[in-house]
């Protein structure tokens, strides 16, 4: 498949110039870097990452940690390299991961050189702490260039420069936004350009004051992210809000949900919130009402049974899982297969039509059987992408703004 990019270094080849747009607001215009065969920025279809936490050097654990992520939908995957031996792994790592492979590094600027020599995707560096940055920096630039391969540049609420925390009275948007313009500077100074920026922050209100502010700045691609977000179910709550409100705006060109919780729980949000903003198309999806007084059967149980059921299912399915008379009918028909349940049996629909009705302990089986059928089909179809690990395009259905 042939690319938009003229550049013939490795790393600098990409799928169909594809762009995709947002059904809530034109997508900021940045420009575009690769990573790997994965484009970002310049209005490509928005990544998913995550990162492993795996020990780099155990190779096996790694890999296998990288293999759950690309089936969960991980476009990208960053390792960490805090040693020698981690960084010694990364060739293997490299030639056998599925997905491309981004470096993480603190501290130690021989490890990107080694990084680079490995074959990774890109490089994440902080140059605030990269020792004698202002030294080694260009450098950097240069065997980036030479390897054709990116960097993601940024800062953390935590890692932000002692004098600019002075200067802002603590980690405030301005202040995380007048760090990431000094890295950029150091990039753009010796005329290196094919590097990404993030600025995250715990607070999600922080967060998206801060990218908004960056944003127009300047038209660098932009990687969103909640840092330190929390456990899963309060990490999940903050990245929605701030990558919701971000993304709704047209801004973020990649996204990383960080949460307390297994790396495959990270992409399996992240792709979510690409596919309910519409920027992803739908795969697996169930409806299912809340438990009320007027619910006639066990409408949590069952909707967990289901989802569970259909956990590995990609094809994109709606199941309405409904427990009562009152919307049950009128959802259920709105979804691809749908239950209405009350007086202890459950009227299955398939696209509006009622098929049969069962006796309540038989739902769960036959609306997984259904499922899977309508999902055979599909697949059949060709309505499922296959094999597929990149991002997935969505395509733009009015006159693109992107050249």
């Amino acid at each position: 498949m042939t690319g938009d990019m003229t550049n013939d270094k490795p790393f600098r080849k990409t799928g169909e110039a594809a762009i995709s747009e947002s059904p809530l607001h034109p997508r900021r215009q940045s420009r575009r870097i690769m990573v790997g065969p994965v484009p970002v920025g310049g209005g490509a279809p928005i990544s998913v990452q995550s990162m492993t936490n795996t020990p780099t050097v155990d190779v096996s654990a790694t890999l296998q940690q990288i293999a759950e992520l690309t089936a969960a939908g991980c476009d990208i995957v960053r390792v960490a390299v805090p040693s020698q031996d981690d960084a010694d792994a990364l060739p293997e790592i490299v030639r056998k991961s599925p997905i491309p492979v981004i470096a993480d590094i603190h501290f130690q600027s021989r490890y990107v050189f080694q990084a680079i020599d490995a074959g990774c995707a890109a490089v994440r560096v902080n140059p605030g702490n990269i020792r004698k940055f202002d030294e080694v920096g260009p450098a950097i630039c240069k065997a980036a260039t030479d390897a054709g391969i990116s960097l993601r540049i940024g800062v953390n609420a935590g890692s932000l420069d002692k004098e600019l925390y002075a200067r802002y009275g603590g980690p405030t948007p301005e202040a995380l936004v007048a760090s990431a313009l000094k890295e950029a500077r150091m990039f753009e100074d010796v005329g290196f350009h094919d590097f990404k920026i993030s600025v995250k922050h715990h607070d999600p209100i922080t967060m998206v004051q801060t990218y908004r502010l960056l944003a127009s700045k300047g038209d660098w691609p932009l990687h969103l992210g909640v840092t330190e977000a929390g456990p899963a179910w309060q990490g999940t709550i903050k990245s929605c809000l701030a990558f919701g409100a971000l993304l709704a705006e047209g801004i973020g060109d990649t996204i990383r949900v960080s949460l307390s919780a297994p790396p495959v729980e990270e992409v399996k949000v992240g792709c979510k919130i690409l596919e309910y903003l519409g920027l992803r198309p739908r795969r697996f999806d169930i409806i299912s009402c809340p438990s009320c007084g007027r619910a006639q059967v066990d409408v949590i149980q069952l909707a967990n049974a289901v989802t569970e059921g259909l956990k590995d299912v990609t094809a994109p399915i709606r199941v309405a899982v409904m427990g009562c008379i009152v919307n049950g009918p009128g959802e259920a028909r709105e979804a691809d297969l749908g239950v209405a349940s009350g007086n202890g049996k459950g009227q299955i629909f398939i696209k509006g039509k009622v098929i049969e009705t069962v006796p309540e302990d038989r739902i769960v089986d036959t609306l997984l059987e259904k499922a899977n059928e309508i999902a055979a089909q599909m697949e059949a179809e060709g309505q499922v992408p296959a094999g597929s690990t990149g991002p997935v395009v969505v395509p733009v259905t009015h006159t693109a703004r992107h050249a």
